[in-house]
């Protein structure tokens, strides 16, 4: 019987980290620098060899000016591509970006979450994940 291993959240966090700094044109080092911690400690997170604390993402998500919910959304859908179909997760993702967001991707798309039957102010929302 072949088991698949899915990715671990870390190196989906990371890849989504690395990807947002090169989407920025900047240096691993100037990253480092705007975030308070080392280049190899930064690009340990960025491979996925290392789990950063709370701190240490706030810290990185601040000097890539991103919002937590942004990275947060990227990786779930790199999660989602990467996962293997099994039937396990309903893909029920829905995603808007909100006039006048703030976002330093080149999409400028900012997105924010909205729980089931509820509409944000904006007319924008988000629906995550449903079991199946």
């Amino acid at each position: 019987m072949e088991t698949h291993l899915e990715p671990l959240w870390r190196e989906l966090m990371g890849a989504e980290l690395r990807a947002e700094r090169h989407r920025q044109h900047r240096t691993l080092a100037e990253v480092a620098s705007a975030a308070g911690v080392s280049m190899q400690h930064l690009s340990d997170v960025e491979r996925g060899r290392k789990d950063p604390s709370s701190e240490l993402l706030a810290a990185i998500l601040g000097a890539l000016d991103v919002d937590l919910p942004l990275l947060l959304l990227r990786t779930a859908d790199s999660a989602l591509a990467a996962a293997p179909s099994t039937g396990r997760i309903a893909p029920v993702l829905e995603l808007r970006s909100s006039p006048g967001g703030r976002s330093s991707s080149a999409e400028g798309d900012r997105r924010s979450f909205a729980g089931p039957g509820s509409e944000p102010r904006d007319g924008s929302g988000v629906t995550l994940l449903a079991a199946a």
